[in-house]
Order: structure tokens, then sequence, then C-alpha cells
């Protein structure tokens, strides 16, 4: 992945980079009002293993005495009526193209500053980059508070307390 430098006026900047397509997938889920994240690598993007990311979050997340609303884009393994939500998870369809609107999405920039202008010579070494990226996040609740704390979810939550 590139990124913007600043380099000397009338070099020439030079960044490695192997075109490869292998990929792994970043799943997560974030609690805007407390940082809170809950996140997957995956080795792809189907239906079945948003049934899983959805089946952990709900397993770690979930209590008996509460619902937890998800936003959810629009995003075609999304509308699936094959997707099972488990029990306490409701979901907050956004509308139509508005990234904007889901927290989330806030979270991938923060993400790929990890592997930036890096040489990544691995699947391995990039699930190492990125896992040490996570749980760097993890530890600082407080910066994701401030990527994803939208006035109106915080609004939201503390309307409903």
């Amino acid at each position: 992945m590139i990124r913007r430098q600043w380099f000397k006026i009338g070099s020439r900047p030079k960044a490695p980079c192997q075109i490869q397509y292998k990929w792994i997938y970043v799943y997560g889920f974030v609690e805007p009002a407390s940082g809170k994240t809950h996140w997957l690598l995956l080795p792809s993007v189907s239906l079945d293993l948003m049934q899983v990311a959805l089946d952990s979050f709900a397993k770690e997340h979930v209590k008996k005495d509460r619902i937890i609303v998800l936003l959810w884009d629009q995003a075609g393994f999304h509308q699936s009526t094959r997707l099972t939500m488990p029990e306490g998870l409701k979901v907050f369809p956004l509308p139509a193209y508005t990234p904007e609107l889901q927290p989330a999405e806030r979270l991938w920039s923060t993400l790929r500053e990890s592997i930036a202008n890096r040489w990544v010579s691995s699947l391995d070494n990039l699930e190492d980059l990125l896992g040490k990226r996570i749980r760097k996040l993890i530890a600082t609740p407080e910066v994701i508070q401030r990527l994803t704390g939208f006035h109106w979810i915080l609004k939201a939550a503390n309307d409903t307390n």
C-alpha cells in the first residue's frame, strides 16, 4: 500500500512493491462510546465467514440483559437471508453508499498505517503486522473513541442509558 510521504525537492521517491494475489481480510466491530473493538483476521470475505464473525462477536459481547444494535452497511452478504443473526443482536441498516455513517469505516485507515510503505514478505508477516496494530488499538480505546464516536451515535447511546 502506497501512502504520501515527504521527500526532498528534486529527489525521486521510491517505495518497493510487489503485486501478489494472496489476501487476508479484517472483520471488525466497534463500540464507539467505549472504544471497545472485536477483530478477526480471516482468509476471505464470504457469507459463511460473516456468520463466523457474527457468532464470534455475539459469543464475546452479548449479555442476557441487553441487546446490541449493529449499524450495518448494505454490502451484498449483509443483506442475505441465509445469515442467521445471533440472539441479542439487532441490525440497523444504513442507507446505501454512505460509508461516512459507518463508524467501523474509520478504523481501516488507522489499521493500514501499520503496513503502509512497508515490504511485506509473506501472508504470515502481514498477519503479524496487522495483529500487532490490532493489539495496540485494543490497548488504546480512547483512540477508537475519537475515531468512531460520532456525535449522533454518542447521543443515541446516552439517551438509552
